[in-house]
């Protein structure tokens, strides 16, 4: 049996990001260990030696890879550990790590840390969720498809017997994830979750929490991060017996929910420097074109189209009360201050309070190149008809709000958002959060 201390953590800005999706390469497929299965235990003496045997039946039978079962045993003060020692001795897959403190989060990041498979998983010892499932939730991983997995017993198509007590739990717990982090994985809770190794080294030293909320918090700050996340849906009983303290654990996740929304907010986590390279994505796949520019240009146009919608409603609400110019004015402030708060956020993938205010300064500076370009159409028009109408001062403004979102466009991309992932990637070592 081993004892494992943490390693120190790597610098996930190092490589400039995270590396670009790859299959696994796999020699022998039987004497290439490919997947690491994790069982965290406390106090299970019963349930361990069932598990074990159970699992590695089935994966001997049908798992198609070399494997490992690590039973992760985070300090517990029965005859766990010797049950886990003896499965040891008697299996050759099966290896036994003794932590000497509680926390499954600890348990489980000290055992990825210090495994060399490329695939790395985790179940509960109950087995509540159907081995069947296995195989679908690693194959993405293996094949380079996708970063994590999760089983999900709130997707369509899974079966779940258990108590309407959790069941009310686990869909407000979720329901609370979703409206609070904007999460878009459907089970947060769920025992039965991989992740390539790769993923883990770049995401664990960012990881705070050690105990159940130690995979809610991972799934998080991989979604904020880019990554894909594969869900499964799977076949699971719960286990009535189970030690888990409901009130306890549900009081602590929300506890890390606040502490990440925070985090989220205030800019703390350096999520930039995880995001994949553009091209990874196909749809910056585009020949002649700057990496990034068509995802930014399609996420530009929604926003200013909706910012032009906004923008003409304001003009002919105030010119009833002022002139062309004031009203002009003032309905194309209002809305630049929303437009670069929206592309800050959702076309250039800007998170947090760092640089907001001179950014929004600069935007204001934008603001006047685009108040410059259609005040002068409105003042041409003026001069070309003393007695237009609203609605010839509306086509007017559209024609120069075109063109002003050409420049506007340009001035935001390389002037007030420019590409910051050289400057990032030059950056010191990043330590994890505490």
């Amino acid at each position: 049996m081993r004892t494992l201390t943490l390693p120190p953590s790597g610098d996930p800005a190092a490589s400039g990001g995270l590396p670009a999706r790859d299959a696994v390469p796999v020699g022998d497929p039987r004497r290439t260990t490919v997947l690491d299965v994790v069982i965290p235990v406390f106090n299970e003496e019963t349930d361990l030696e069932p598990c074990v045997r159970r699992l590695h039946a089935y994966l001997d039978s049908t798992f198609p890879y070399g494997f490992r079962i690590t039973v992760a045993d985070n300090a517990s003060t029965d005859r766990t550990p010797l049950v886990a020692l003896a499965l040891e001795r008697e299996f050759r897959e099966v290896s036994a790590v003794r932590l000497d403190r509680k926390g499954r989060g600890r348990a489980l990041r000290e055992v990825w840390a210090a495994s060399d498979a490329p695939v790395l998983a985790y179940m509960d010892v109950d087995l509540s969720t159907d081995l069947k499932a296995l195989l679908p939730l690693v194959a993405p991983l293996i094949s380079g498809h996708s970063d994590l997995a999760i089983g999900s017993r709130l997707a369509g198509g899974s079966r779940v017997v258990r108590g309407p007590r959790r069941e009310l739990i686990s869909r407000t717990y979720n329901l609370i994830l979703r409206g609070s982090l904007s999460a878009h994985f459907s089970d947060a809770q769920c025992g039965f979750k991989a992740i390539r190794s790769d993923v883990a080294r770049l995401l664990l030293p960012l990881v705070e929490d050690t105990g159940w909320f130690f995979d809610t918090e991972l799934l998080v700050l991989a979604e904020r991060a880019g990554l894909r996340i594969h869900e499964v849906p799977v076949d699971w009983v719960d286990d009535p017996d189970s030690s888990v303290a409901i009130v306890r654990t549900a009081t602590d996740d929300l506890k890390g929910v606040w502490r990440v929304g925070r985090a989220l907010a205030s800019g703390a986590l350096p999520l930039e420097r995880l995001r994949r390279p553009f091209g990874d994505d196909p749809r910056d796949r585009v020949g002649g074109v700057a990496p990034g520019m068509v995802r930014q240009l399609a996420g530009f146009a929604v926003i200013g189209a909706l910012s032009t919608v906004a923008n003409l409603a304001l003009f002919w609400l105030f010119r009833f009360g002022m002139g062309a110019q004031l009203a002009n004015a003032l309905a194309l402030l209002l809305c630049t201050l929303a437009n670069t708060a929206a592309n800050r956020r959702f076309t250039f993938g800007v998170r947090g309070r760092r640089r907001a205010m001179r950014q929004q300064a600069q935007g204001l500076a934008v603001f006047g190149v685009s108040l410059l370009m259609t005040s002068g159409s409105l003042a041409a028009l003026r001069v070309a008809d003393a007695h237009a109408s609203h609605g010839a001062e509306l086509a007017v403004l559209v024609a120069a709000n075109l063109a002003a979102t050409v420049v506007r466009f340009l001035l935001l991309r390389v002037w007030v958002f420019p590409d910051r992932r050289d400057e990032e990637a030059q950056a010191p070592t990043l330590e994890p959060v505490r």
